[in-house]
């Protein structure tokens, strides 16, 4: 099947998306193996990124940024999602950290922070699940007590994507334990100040280049005009940008989704058993079709829903509909590619055995896809 660009990137978008896919397959290709070991993106990597403008393209140019709008970000991460490589955490650091600093940011924590973000000077990473308070945000210990000038933060964050890489950390915290939800609010964290440290970094069954971490926060004096928007507006604050992250991560799965056929395809029409290609079997045929359905329908669905974000923003229940759906397939489609290479399949030097075991958090990560079904089931 072909790879081409997506239907809605045209123009200078389609510009856009051949750079970053010149850029990201290269360094896909030569360095992925490498991250997996160090468990981790060069930092190299990202400034080389930045230099190209893949980084914080949808921030204004006063800012630093590419100056572009949510298409700009698609296109680039598209470009991404078609290597199928999980090692880096831009989804993060540029479609969600700078849009929170875009949204609710002062003056002074833009000028701050986005410039060299956009540079890949600053990588920066989303604080919000902890051991015992992964898809339910409310519940979460983490405590930032005012004292005077600063926040006294104290707590312990995981699964967190960049965790042991980035300079700054947008950390949601209970500023008033005693509201619940209404008591969380969202911190800008300098990794350099005493009393943060990388507990550790997880060892995970797939997406090993992708630097994920446990964090923990040990009176750690923030300083007050770190305050990202207004306190105790947290969980509103993350409630609406989740929607976009749940976007991108279908990105991801509909890239991933696309090449596990392509290479499935192409792998079949190759290796012969009893004497003929695989692919001139009934069964082999009859699984790349109902497959190749899914990943058009899905492709369809995903292209739509980027458009409609891009023109007047998705709603929460569409976002957890892609969210949701865009994994399943994802996880079934490589499923049952895996399948069809046999035992070779199980070998992690086949490209399908890696995108297998990528494949399975993307059902977990942004909420896990049963907290979007609820969301879906609120809507109806």
């Amino acid at each position: 099947m072909s790879l081409s660009r997506p239907s809605w990137v045209r123009g200078e978008l389609a510009e856009l998306y051949d750079m970053a896919w010149e850029f990201l397959s290269a360094e896909v290709e030569e360095g992925s193996e490498r991250w997996a070991r160090q468990q981790c993106v060069d930092r190299d990597f990202w400034l080389r990124a930045g230099k190209l403008g893949l980084l914080c393209a949808s921030v204004p140019e006063e800012y630093g940024g590419g100056g572009g709008g949510f298409l700009h970000h698609a296109a680039i991460a598209s470009a991404y999602a078609r290597t199928g490589d999980k090692s880096w955490g831009n989804t993060i650091h540029s479609g969600v950290v700078a849009d929170y600093l875009v949204a609710y940011g002062t003056e002074e924590q833009k000028q701050q922070w986005l410039p060299r973000m956009a540079t890949g000077e600053v990588v920066t990473a989303l604080g919000m699940s902890e051991p015992d308070a992964g898809s339910d945000l409310k519940n979460i210990r983490t405590k930032a007590i005012r004292d005077g000038d600063h926040y006294v933060l104290n707590g312990t964050k995981t699964f967190i994507t960049n965790g042991a890489t980035a300079d700054m950390v947008v950390v949601a915290a209970k500023t008033d334990p005693s509201a619940g939800g209404r008591g969380i609010s969202l911190l800008l964290v300098d990794t350099s100040l005493p009393g943060f440290s990388v507990r550790r970094v997880l060892d995970k069954i797939g997406q090993h280049g992708s630097d994920t971490a446990e964090l923990s926060f040990d009176d750690v004096r923030v300083p007050a005009d770190q305050l990202l928007g207004t306190e105790g507006r947290g969980l509103h604050q993350m409630m609406a940008q989740l929607p976009q992250e749940r976007l991108i991560i279908g990105i991801n799965a509909v890239g991933a989704t696309e090449l596990a056929l392509d290479y499935t395809v192409r792998y079949t029409k190759e290796r012969r058993a009893f004497g003929t290609p695989l692919f001139e079997m009934q069964n082999t045929r009859f699984e790349l079709a109902e497959c190749a359905t899914l990943a058009k329908v899905a492709r369809e669905f995903l292209d739509n829903c980027i458009v409609r974000h891009a023109e007047q923003g998705i709603d929460t229940a569409t976002a957890a509909m892609c969210k949701w759906w865009l994994t399943h397939v994802q996880c079934e489609v490589i499923d049952r590619c895996l399948q069809l290479f046999g035992g070779y399949g199980y070998i992690l030097e086949y490209p399908i055995a890696r995108l297998y075991c990528d494949a399975r958090a993307q059902k977990i990560y942004g909420g896990s896809n049963e907290i979007q079904k609820e969301l879906i089931a609120r809507s109806l």
